[in-house]
């Protein structure tokens, strides 16, 4: 088994690619080692040392470390674990999958938000899991849209740029009742 590695924008998030599947769908995000019991592959993952959160993607999983934790230490250790777990044939997840989505938003402004979804879905998703991460839907009020991110996404240094110069002035160009994204924790 050959698993390649990718940088992110995150310097704290590393992604990692195993050549299968992890996920068949969706993603599931694990930002503490207590919601990785879910999962034994992230459970396995959590137990190296440095392990601040991981992020699985259909074909990738997304490793955040702590501020004290060296890279240079810590990628071997996790290539051992995710290359132990296939080999284990053991599954990715069990019970709850751990998926999550775009929040569900009914009422006055439904039309907009199915905009804002499908925007998401097909200009904006694509191109931050390419990154490692993801970006979902949590609400819209007033001409905010409210969103969440995950994997490296989340607590990435250029974040904020992504949000306001890019996923900002994208929804406001095609949705004009859009005024401004601001991010939101889980």
């Amino acid at each position: 088994m050959f698993i390649q590695t990718e940088s992110t924008p995150n310097p704290a998030t590393l992604k990692f690619l195993p050549g299968q599947p992890v996920l068949e769908m969706g993603t599931a995000d694990f930002p503490t080692k207590e919601a990785g019991e879910a999962s034994p592959l992230a459970k396995r993952i959590f137990g190296i040392a440095g392990v601040a959160g991981v992020f699985f993607g259909t074909d990738f999983i997304t490793v955040t470390k702590d501020d004290t934790t060296e890279w240079d230490h810590a990628k071997p250790q996790i290539l051992g674990a995710i290359m132990e777990h296939y080999q284990s044939g053991a599954a990715v997840m069990t019970g709850e999958t751990g998926t999550v989505g775009h929040a569900d938003h009914d009422g006055p402004d439904a039309d907009i938000v199915g905009q804002i979804k499908e925007l998401l879905d097909t200009r904006v998703r694509p191109a931050v899991a390419q990154d490692g991460g993801d970006i979902t839907f949590h609400g819209f009020d007033r001409g905010i849209v409210y969103l969440h991110m995950q994997g490296a996404c989340a607590g990435c240094p250029s974040s904020t740029l992504t949000l306001k110069m890019g996923i900002e002035n994208l929804l406001r160009h095609y949705i004009p009742e859009v005024v401004e994204v601001r991010p939101v924790a889980a």
